[in-house]
């Protein structure tokens, strides 16, 4: 079964405009790679300042090929003049196997 990468996130109240810009900027990155099941972004609803990045692969095989290559270039790493300061003053990767899993069932 497939494998969750959860990437958590710490954004400061002014830096969450900031952060979900780029990530709205960074659409079709990920989307294309060999593997990639799903990608969320999720914003705190109230109580705090963590935002979690949900992406399901294949297998971990197909995750770490994105990030020794892809995820360089969505991150901004490698380009040409000054990377602009990141949004979140901290991050966490949380790694999970898929176990089970439901759907909605379809009338």
């Amino acid at each position: 079964m497939s494998i969750v990468k959860i990437n958590v996130l710490t954004v400061p109240e002014e830096q969450r405009e900031t952060l979900e810009k780029r990530f709205a900027a960074r659409a079709g990155s990920v989307e294309n790679s060999d593997g990639f099941e799903w990608f969320e972004l999720l914003r705190p609803v109230e109580g705090t300042d963590t935002y979690l990045v949900y992406t399901r692969w294949r297998d971990e095989e197909s995750f770490q090929k994105w990030m020794s290559g892809m995820a360089q270039a969505a991150h901004g790493s490698g380009g040409e003049g000054e990377r602009p300061r990141p949004a979140a003053s901290g991050a966490t990767l949380w790694s999970f196997e898929v176990v089970q899993q439901a759907a909605p069932k379809l009338d």
